[in-house]
């Protein structure tokens, strides 16, 4: 049982954590930002990361960007990034039926950043923007575009019940592939107010479908495979910084990531006491290998880090 306090580490330990891993996975939302706002030192930290040369992507399930939105946030906030770095789920939705060998329409719930992603490939879709409810038509009345061969849902602000009853419908047919951007319960925000994630879609729409969709984003082995493809990552020499026990952590430890577990969203230190405590073997999943307030945390730890890489190489 890890779920190592990062700060009780010496001189030695911290040297070798570093030297342990060459690939960062981080996700975003939680752990880099809040909105549009960078958390303390994280900004020194990632570009720190990338001076001693380790790759760094940006994972995150949030389906509302494109790869070149994510860029363009990041250049916003100061953080250095390519459309390479970056692993979104609107993105990894579109590779998934690319690796399919799709070639039909997709009836989205969610944003304009997956369709924009599915044409990037090819792909059509329909369905993105405000369903609204219209008592004065039947919902029996509607008529299914025969050229729809997927469903996909992220998160949509103008979730509604016709698109429930589209989404259904499509997938009444078990040929039509059913695909989520990811199943996170809500976002981390500054304060007590919660906002639904894209998980209470997704389990709206495998109520009424009566089917299982096939979920793209963290904890799915579907991004961990495409990191191994495109990129030749090792998962051995891989780390995973997250912020949310069951996408993040859960996807470290399914992968054989190190995990480094931040304080400043979902998660709290009370959480892990928690899961040490528990008897069910699914929490034992959630523990991280190590854990720190925030990832700005670790900047004076890298910086003597990067000062002994200098020396080294001097």
């Amino acid at each position: 049982m890890a779920a190592i306090d990062f700060k009780t580490l010496n001189d030695v330990e911290v040297t070798d954590f570093f030297n342990s891993f060459d690939i960062v996975l981080t996700d975003c939302d939680g752990v880099l930002w809040i909105y549009m706002s960078p958390l303390p030192y994280a900004v020194e930290v990632i570009n720190c990361f990338q001076c001693v040369g380790k790759r760094v992507f940006y994972v995150t399930n949030n389906s509302t960007k494109t790869r070149e939105e994510f860029v363009q946030k990041c250049k916003l906030l100061n953080f250095e990034a390519t459309k390479e770095d970056i692993l979104c789920t609107a993105n990894l939705s579109a590779c998934y039926l690319q690796d399919m060998n799709f070639n039909k329409k997709t009836y989205i719930i969610g944003s304009e950043a997956i369709a924009k992603e599915l044409s990037e490939v090819g792909l059509s879709s329909i369905g993105v923007g405000p369903d609204p409810v219209n008592t004065n038509v039947p919902y029996n009345t509607f008529k299914k575009d025969p050229e729809v061969g997927a469903v996909i849902v992220g998160f949509d602000e103008h979730f509604s019940y016709p698109k429930m009853v589209k989404a259904a419908s499509y997938l009444s047919d078990p040929n039509v592939h059913f695909i989520a951007t990811n199943t996170d319960e809500r976002f981390p925000v500054a304060n007590s107010v919660v906002i639904p994630g894209t998980g209470t879609l997704v389990r709206c729409i495998e109520s009424c479908s009566e089917r299982q969709a096939v979920v793209i984003g963290k904890p799915e082995r579907y991004l961990a495979d495409m990191l191994i493809k495109r990129f030749n990552v090792n998962p051995k020499r891989t780390l995973m910084i997250g912020d949310r026990h069951n996408t993040d952590i859960l996807l470290g430890t399914r992968c054989g990531f190190k995990t480094l577990l931040v304080l400043t969203g979902i998660n709290t230190s009370a959480d892990i006491s928690k899961w040490k405590q528990s008897e069910c073997a699914e929490e034992k999943d959630f523990i991280p290998d190590y854990y720190i307030d925030g990832i700005g945390d670790l900047l004076p730890y890298l910086q003597r880090f990067k000062n002994k890489c200098a020396m080294q190489c001097a």
